[in-house]
């Protein structure tokens, strides 16, 4: 299942291997449909459900916390029953639970909804994540993961262009028919996993041969997942930390919040690929994500020393500080595909994966919280502390997987 090569004179912006290809094409109606969502969601609750801004982030706290926890049940169940025919579930359940949207009245129908949305959410990210695993060969998991998140970025680009008609018309009918293109998206993503082939529960799974590896009492595995959760709080940054540090700390005009969104997003679209190449094993990996934490940290000083400057130089340093922080974001996130799936058990990647993946889950959950009590709270200080944060996590995940790199990767 070697990625092919494009034939000579063809250029595609699909890949060319026919289940890379599938895949990407699943993620994009995927996360086309989710840009529209993340784009609307706020308004609709607030202006056409009358939730206030307050109601509206306990719910999604309270959400978050339950995605938190479903990772691993998930991944568990995944590999027991098998991750493609879960995923033929999950789908048109999550497009259900969207559609219950359009249906709340009130802020305790808003949590049980956006609950269920956002544990099935995760679980189907966790599962998809495994399913991943198994049908790409080892040697190419890097590359064909880093393909498929510059498909999701520029998905959500477009989803969030389409939300422009939804937000101009600010009606309960326009927010509906966004809500019902979300919910139509995971239907086809579920339609379109006819393409793929089953990946099969290991023998060793479904008999109970040999003694397979436990995700939770995985020592060295929970440190790495932890230690890279820390390596997420980059993304707090980017969606709590630099806009209000933008808008509060420095003479740059506020029209730059957007101009930061737009350089880490078409960075990431366009550089993933590129920065995916030289990681091939345990230790480029950790080395990846060793030289991401400290391009974090030097992203964090330079945010800080846009404070106390004119208009001009403030936005020079608020770029480079985007172009470093876009560039460690490229190597944490190859870094970590390599870590999550190499010091797995082969056996049981649906339930490593919601290891790791309930480790970035819980990240996002408390960001907002740690960038709030350091750069909001403290100014330049805190921006000191987080900087020395994200680089010591990445120099530790380089100290931790060193003693595994001298074993083979899993395949």
């Amino acid at each position: 299942m070697t990625a092919a090569a494009a034939p000579a004179g063809r250029r595609s912006l699909l890949p060319a291997d026919p289940i890379l290809r599938r895949l990407a094409v699943m993620t994009a109606v995927n996360t086309v449909g989710n840009g529209l969502y993340y784009s609307v969601s706020a308004l609709y609750f607030t202006r056409q459900v009358g939730l206030s801004a307050g109601q509206l982030a306990t719910g999604l706290a309270a959400a978050g916390v339950a995605g938190m926890l479903a990772g691993v049940p998930f991944g568990r169940l995944a590999d027991r029953v098998g991750h493609r025919r879960l995923l033929y579930l999950l789908g048109p359940l999550q497009g259900l639970a969207v559609l219950t949207y359009a249906f709340v009245d009130g802020f305790a129908p808003f949590v049980a909804a956006v609950v269920t949305a956002t544990v099935l959410e995760r679980g189907a990210v966790v599962v998809r994540s495994a399913l991943i695993a198994h049908l790409l060969p080892a040697e190419d998991q890097v590359r064909s993961r880093a393909v498929l998140r510059s498909v999701m970025n520029a998905g959500l680009v477009i989803g969030s262009t389409g939300a422009v008609f939804a937000l101009q018309s600010d009606s309960h009918w326009g927010y509906t028919a966004a809500l019902a293109v979300d919910a139509a998206s995971f239907a086809a993503t579920s339609l379109l996993l006819r393409g793929l082939p089953e990946a099969d529960v290991p023998a060793g799974r479904r008999t109970g041969a040999g003694r397979a590896r436990t995700a939770l009492a995985d020592r060295r595995y929970l440190l790495v997942a932890f230690l890279h959760a820390v390596l997420e709080l980059q993304f707090a940054m980017l969606e709590i930390g630099i806009p209000l540090w933008i808008a509060t700390r420095t003479a740059a005009p506020r029209a730059l919040v957007a101009v930061v969104g737009i350089v880490n997003c078409l960075t990431v679209v366009l550089f993933q690929v590129r920065a995916g190449r030289g990681v091939t094993d345990l230790r480029s990996a950790a080395r990846a994500c060793a030289r991401g934490g400290v391009l974090l940290g030097a992203a964090c000083l330079v945010y800080a020393a846009a404070a106390g400057h004119g208009a001009v130089l403030a936005v020079a340093l608020v770029l480079t500080g985007v172009l470093l922080h876009s560039l460690a974001e490229l190597l944490t996130s190859a870094g970590g595909w390599t870590l999550s799936l190499d010091l797995a058990d082969p056996d049981r990647h649906g339930e490593y994966q919601g290891v790791f993946m309930s480790g970035q889950a819980g990240s996002h959950v408390i960001g907002p919280l740690v960038v709030t009590a350091t750069v909001l709270t403290h100014g330049v200080a805190g921006w000191a502390v987080l900087g020395a944060l994200l680089a010591a996590a990445g120099l530790a995940i380089r100290a931790v997987a060193r003693g595994a790199a001298v074993r083979p990767a899993v395949a």
